[in-house]
């Protein structure tokens, strides 16, 4: 097997658009998703990009086997993988929509191989979301919040990974949103999601905004218990020339809720 085979199997990677167009618009998914999360907006700009769609390790329909606790106990195993992704598959002037922490993904590569990339877009995404109180910084999170949240994890998965659903989702009206997002996190192996929560919950990569070289678009909803607006605030003054849009949606998923306030921002953007 080629490498780009090994990587395309490894990540899923479905490559759809424009194949021809001069810059590609990459999605990465946040935690317990999966690449399907980003339909709407794929058909939004298909006709206009060419479309690289893949599959966190440890999540969606990556390969099971390529999980390693110790190469995704941070998110650096993941900045690899995305590297790893774009050389393969020779890509260039990159727009990268990164969702939650696969928005920090996005930013630590671009600032790893600038070169490759054109525009960032960071959608409800935090640098980290544990509260820090020596410098006096909300991420929206304790360490007894986190606590509770991995004994829940570890006790009863399933039934977690249905509250867990509703509760960033929001949209209860909409209640099938939270169904879809609870079905792709119950597909996640529970040590494997354990694993991967503890990554993203602990990390702190406040440090890294400021050597960000890329014209970025921070997207923020009013109301995102994972994401505190205060967090995108923080993005917007930390990451040199960025920008902040709040649209007019609710919970940590507006891209599924409100697909269009997003499209709509994204295209002015870009």
């Amino acid at each position: 097997m080629s490498i780009t085979a090994s990587v395309i199997k490894k990540n899923n990677i479905h490559i759809c658009g424009k194949q021809d167009a001069l810059q590609t618009i990459i999605f990465g998914h946040g935690f317990g998703s999966s690449q399907t999360a980003f339909a709407a907006l794929v058909r939004a700009f298909e006709q206009d990009y060419k479309i690289v769609l893949f599959d966190n390790v440890g999540g969606g329909k990556a390969d099971i086997d390529a999980f390693n606790p110790s190469r995704y106990s941070g998110i650096q195993g993941y900045v690899t993988d995305l590297s790893d992704i774009i050389k393969s598959l020779q890509l260039s002037n990159i727009i990268y929509v990164g969702h939650s922490v696969n928005g920090m993904i996005g930013l630590l590569t671009a600032n790893k191989y600038p070169d490759y990339f054109d525009k960032l877009v960071l959608l409800g995404s935090s640098p980290r979301y544990l509260n820090d109180t020596e410098t006096a910084y909300t991420g929206g999170f304790d360490m007894e919040a986190l606590t509770g949240l991995y004994n829940a994890m570890s006790t009863n998965y399933y039934a977690w990974a249905s509250g867990f659903s509703a509760l960033v989702m929001r949209n209860p009206d909409q209640p099938h949103f939270a169904e879809a997002f609870a079905a792709t996190l119950s597909a996640i192996r529970p040590d494997i999601a354990l694993s991967v929560a503890k990554a993203i919950f602990e990390m702190d990569h406040r440090e890294d905004l400021a050597h960000c070289t890329i014209p970025s678009l921070i997207i923020q909803t009013a109301d995102d218990v994972a994401v505190p607006v205060v967090v995108g605030d923080y993005l917007e003054q930390h990451i040199p020339g960025s920008r902040k849009v709040v649209v007019n949606a609710t919970g940590h998923f507006p891209h599924i809720v409100a697909p269009e306030e997003v499209i709509s921002a994204i295209r002015t953007f870009i």
